[in-house]
């Protein structure tokens, strides 16, 4: 069962959903807007699973924007912090963003329960097409989970920075 606006806005209330910095402004009817930091990491297009290292190095937003080019995949992070214990995040792009062809969370929406930090974003673009540092750019909902609730454990929820793909440090030949 997917959380309203409203209900949204009384989890953080109650403290059941971290999203900081919180505007109530960003509540949609089931959703929250969050918006994309201000660093962003160009991923290498040579990389294989199995390479250990890649040559990347984060760059800075700058307020005149960045500009995103086609066929190249760009890392970002939400400005916000943003999880819960009780609830099951889906991060996804806004609509409005898809229809100037920039994609969001491609493959990796759905979150996990567990620690707050900040996500790390999957931008694709089909046209050239700039963004600017915390500009609103995808959208949050949260799901009630059924079952037994086990939290993530695993070491993506440690980073705040976009984060490169770690299966190249786990994958075995």
């Amino acid at each position: 069962m997917i959380l309203t606006g409203k209900e949204i806005l009384r989890q953080v209330k109650q403290d059941n959903i971290t999203i900081e910095p919180f505007n109530s402004n960003h509540i949609n009817p089931n959703s929250y807007n969050y918006r994309i930091g201000r660093k962003i990491l160009k991923v290498d297009k040579n990389i294989s699973l199995g390479q250990t290292s890649q040559n990347t190095s984060y760059e800075t937003i700058p307020e005149e924007g960045y500009l995103l080019e086609p066929g190249q995949l760009y890392l970002a992070s939400t400005h916000e912090t943003i999880g819960s214990n009780r609830y099951v995040t889906s991060l996804i792009g806004r609509s409005s963003i898809g229809r100037l062809g920039l994609y969001l969370q491609v493959s990796a929406d759905l979150g996990n329960l567990g620690p707050a930090h900040k996500w790390t974003l999957e931008l694709v673009c089909v046209q050239p097409i700039k963004i600017y540092p915390e500009m609103v750019i995808g959208q949050v909902s949260f799901w009630k989970p059924y079952g037994e609730i086990i939290e993530y454990s695993g070491e993506y929820s440690a980073y705040n920075n976009p984060q490169l793909c770690l299966l190249n440090t786990l994958y075995k030949k």
